[in-house]
């Protein structure tokens, strides 16, 4: 299978697991039981209907297969290395400046960063995963053979908004699982690459660990490990352990789903099934799964998406697969 097959599968399945995730974002596991009681299954209502929870939000009434700024800001990103082949963060942030979706102060990095206006602006902190759901075009660039230019194209990306270390090496950590699924590696060396660089990312930002204590590294390595021991992956259980509500949970859960699973489909289930930041953990691990499996891409789902967003999406991971180095 070649790079392009596999680069336009992890887009597909990125945006995939972005819009069905929507359907449950930031609930709590048992509200999304409320919403949803038979469980999320793919979407649930007619392509481009409001989805039922966003009727009358001031913010946004969010559609059925709409995209959200994950998306967004991933597009924004490929543009930034498509314009000038290699990753630059002030290319990025003019890219940024551009992005309109969930651009309100309930997002205060991005909105911190509109407001200053400033697309060469570094920030010194923020340690959520806004960094990681957009950095997959890093992972696209550059090759597992060029992992510190990788690491590096992790940093750029994320300065613009997140200066954090916890957002910096998880945003490192998925871009290297990215492009060592691209690989089409086994599961324990797409591991092995993506500690590696979440601890190299260690070195761009001061130590920020999370609430238990741990490094992104260390989180990615604990989650995965208690994952693969368990007999089959339920949601109430993921949702119990490791609710993705934190920065030290929610790369972690994406990137150990897509490697236990091998599927973007059930990644993405599991993630909307489980809530809390769930369209980020459904794009991020769909975009592995799909980068690693391709065939694990739901098209019909696909189809959903690009008929309520346009097909600039598979524009970009096309263009991109060409400068892979």
């Amino acid at each position: 299978m070649n790079y392009g097959e596999r680069v336009v599968g992890c887009f597909k399945a990125l945006a995939i697991g972005d819009a069905i995730g929507k359907q449950t974002e930031m609930l709590s596991y048992p509200d999304v039981r409320h919403w949803y009681p038979d469980g999320i299954h793919g979407f649930h209502g007619s392509p481009g209907d409001i989805i039922p929870r966003y009727a009358g939000n001031r913010k946004h009434e969010w559609r059925i297969g709409e995209t959200t700024d994950d998306t967004e800001q991933t597009i924004a990103v490929a543009k930034a290395i498509l314009s000038r082949h290699g990753v630059f963060h002030t290319a990025i942030g003019t890219e940024l400046l551009k992005c309109r979706k969930s651009l309100h102060p309930g997002v205060m990095s991005t909105w911190t960063f509109h407001q200053i206006g400033d697309p060469s602006r570094t920030a010194s902190e923020g340690d959520g995963c806004g960094a990681a759901m957009r950095v997959a075009p890093v992972g696209i660039l550059y090759s597992p053979k060029h992992l510190d230019e990788l690491v590096r194209g992790a940093y750029e990306s994320s300065i613009p908004t997140h200066g954090g270390q916890l957002a910096i090496c998880a945003a490192a950590a998925v871009a290297a699982a990215i492009s060592a699924a691209l690989e089409g590696l086994p599961t324990v060396e797409v591991l092995e690459l993506v500690i590696a660089a979440a601890r190299n990312a260690e070195a761009f930002a001061p130590s920020t660990k999370g609430n238990a204590g741990l490094s992104i590294a260390e989180s990615i390595q604990k989650t995965y490990v208690g994952l693969s021991e368990s007999d089959r992956l339920i949601a109430g259980e993921l949702a119990e352990r490791y609710f993705p509500d934190r920065p030290e949970t929610k790369v972690p859960l994406a990137i150990s789903l897509a490697l236990i699973t091998g599927s973007a489909e059930q990644t993405t289930l599991l993630a909307a099934n489980v809530g809390g930041d769930s369209d980020s953990v459904a794009s991020i691990g769909a975009a592995i799964g799909g980068a690693l499996r391709p065939e694990t891409v739901n098209e019909s789902w696909f189809g959903v998406v690009q008929s309520v967003n346009g097909a600039e999406l598979l524009e970009m991971a096309q263009a991109l697969a060409k400068l892979r180095c």
